[in-house]
């Protein structure tokens, strides 16, 4: 079956995903998959038999639009213990269909014809087309190697009159980069006394590693008041398919996002949502997480330590990049399509985060895997 009439595209350069290409490659050719970021181990006993418990309750029907208010609270209260910072369940926190909705509305709330948006390349793969579909620029500012850090007088020089928001990442995907509390004071002094807007998605935040902090806009009452800040619950709970997040912003930019967000998907899972506020009341469930992420990224870096790929500096996240100018001149794409067809492992370049395909001999590896996974793929790598 086919239309036969004129489609006009709103995406006509928009092709087939980086992640479900190689996630594709990998099941095609049976290759150890380090590509797509999920985790492939099991999921907390307690949060399935919690989720049961509540569908058994007869917790099945939608959600408010708001999300579950047990959920909103904890989000709440887990904010002003992280970051010292009060908001309103009610008011100015709502839960979403996992990040990218949130991210996506957020974007659709406030962003009009004409507006800008600044985003740091490499670039996480939703935010420009969120973006441009709603008829805004992208101007791209583009991160330092080897750190993978900002240039604020680069970015200073992209505001304009038309610029409307700015988009950060920390921790970085697909980097791992963490910005710091200078990096903060910097966008604060940029977007002081303007009507600039931030969208910080924050989804890795409890995955940060080697004693840093977490610098969320949260902690900064000038960029609070300005932001929308994304979170992910699968990022956290290591259940990826749940597709649960949230967002919290001032009450004035919420009853925007709250516009959006009703026709978009109006609620979340219900009973999820519920045995999630659950899981929240225990710190440790969160707090443990960059320990146990820790330790799997020092175990990889452990196992790679005689490969002849070089080492970018991961400070968070569940990604590994790696450089691999000392082995091949290959195209990042092409380089890793052939470690899934001829070494049968599945890994994600970083090229097509960029607008231009910037292309650096850099490929990311998600260690979010057990232990037997990271040791086969050390193994894998250590040969090449």
């Amino acid at each position: 079956m086919k239309f036969t009439g004129t489609i006009h595209s709103k995406q006509p350069t928009t092709a087939t995903s980086i992640f479900a290409t190689m996630s594709g490659l990998a099941i095609e050719h049976q290759a150890l998959n380090l590509s797509q970021g999920f985790p492939d181990f099991d999921i907390s006993e307690e949060m399935i038999s919690r989720v049961n418990h509540y569908m058994k309750q007869g917790f099945n029907q939608y959600a408010p639009m708001t999300g579950v208010p047990s959920l909103r609270k904890a989000i709440s209260l887990t904010a002003s213990n992280l970051h010292g910072i009060t908001y309103d369940p009610d008011t100015e926190i709502n839960i979403t269909a996992g990040a990218t909705q949130a991210i996506f509305t957020a974007i659709a709330a406030v962003i009009r014809d004409d507006d800008e948006a600044i985003i740091f390349e490499p670039a996480y793969d939703t935010y420009a087309p969120a973006v441009k579909v709603c008829g805004g620029r992208v101007k791209y500012a583009r991160l330092q190697l080897p750190d993978y850090s900002i240039n604020w007088e680069q970015t200073a020089r992209l505001i304009s009159s038309h610029t409307r928001m700015i988009i950060i990442n920390t921790p970085h995907n697909p980097t791992g980069a963490v910005l710091s509390a200078h990096d903060m004071e910097q966008l604060s002094r940029l977007t002081q006394n303007t009507d600039i807007l931030v969208l910080s998605d924050e989804v890795y935040e409890h995955l940060i590693f080697d004693g840093l902090q977490h610098e969320s806009v949260c902690r900064y009452p000038h960029l609070a008041q300005r932001s929308f800040v994304i979170g992910s619950f699968g990022k956290t709970f290591h259940a990826t398919g749940w597709k649960t997040g949230y967002v919290m912003a001032p009450e004035n930019l919420m009853k925007e996002f709250r516009k959006m967000h009703q026709w978009v998907v109006f609620a979340a899972n219900t009973p999820i949502q519920m045995a999630l506020a659950d899981m929240l009341a225990d710190a440790n469930n969160y707090t443990s997480l960059a320990g146990f992420y820790q330790q799997k990224r020092d175990l990889f870096l452990q196992l790679i330590a005689a490969s002849r790929f070089k080492v970018v500096p991961s400070h968070g996240t569940y990604f590994q990049c790696l450089d691999y100018s000392a082995i091949s001149d290959a195209r990042e794409t092409d380089f890793a399509t052939t470690l899934v067809t001829q070494h049968k492992i599945a890994t994600i370049p970083v090229s097509p985060f960029y607008h231009d395909g910037k292309d650096d001999k850099i490929l990311r590896f998600c260690f979010a895997k057990k232990e037997e996974t990271l040791r086969k793929a050390g193994e894998i790598l250590c040969k090449i």
